[in-house]
């Protein structure tokens, strides 16, 4: 298990939908490691396998306490919204209050393979929409009203880190599941 370099805003890896995982095997168990290995140096609440570089349905989580990882996510959203304060550790050091549902409920599968449901509010709701939206190719600054968003790609453009070379590209460790995108 190790610590991988996330990928940052503008790499294309974060815009490509991830292919569902098929098969659970003791690469796929690296992965989840690796993900969550990565999330927890971060630190950060959540993070997906496209911003590792690997193109699979995969996120890790840990809010209030709580670690685990979803494997082929759905969700299922509350019509109550909540609006509030939302990173990314692809976007490091910026915050934009982004609306999300106030509570989901995810369905999929862990690294074994067996199903699991997970109910969230608040936070824990707003990480998994965070996170399925990465594995759908899309960041949450494409979930910002026009104007905010405008304030949200100047900031971005203007963080020190942009225009930084991206994260030294190595051949993923999932060797069944090919190149890192």
């Amino acid at each position: 298990m190790s610590v991988t370099p996330i990928r940052l805003f503008g790499d294309p890896v974060l815009r490509t939908p991830a292919a569902p995982v098929t098969v659970f095997d003791r690469e796929l168990q690296t992965l989840v490691a690796d993900l969550t290995d990565t999330m927890m140096n971060a630190p950060g609440a959540g993070l997906a396998a496209p911003q590792i570089g690997v193109g699979l349905r995969v996120f890790t989580y840990y809010v209030d306490g709580q670690l685990g990882h979803v494997i082929n996510p759905e969700l299922t959203l509350s019509p109550e919204l909540q609006c509030g304060p939302e990173g990314c550790l692809s976007i490091p050091d910026l915050r934009f209050d982004t609306t999300r549902s106030l509570r989901a409920v995810a369905r999929g599968f862990d690294m074994h393979g067996e199903p699991v449901t997970i109910e969230g509010s608040d936070m824990l709701a707003r990480c998994f929409q965070h996170e399925t939206d990465h594995l759908d190719g899309i960041l949450f600054v494409d979930r910002l009203d026009p104007t905010a968003r405008r304030h949200a790609l100047k900031a971005i453009r203007d963080a020190e880190w942009a225009g930084l070379p991206g994260p030294i590209i190595r051949d993923s460790p999932h060797a069944t599941y090919g190149r890192a995108l």
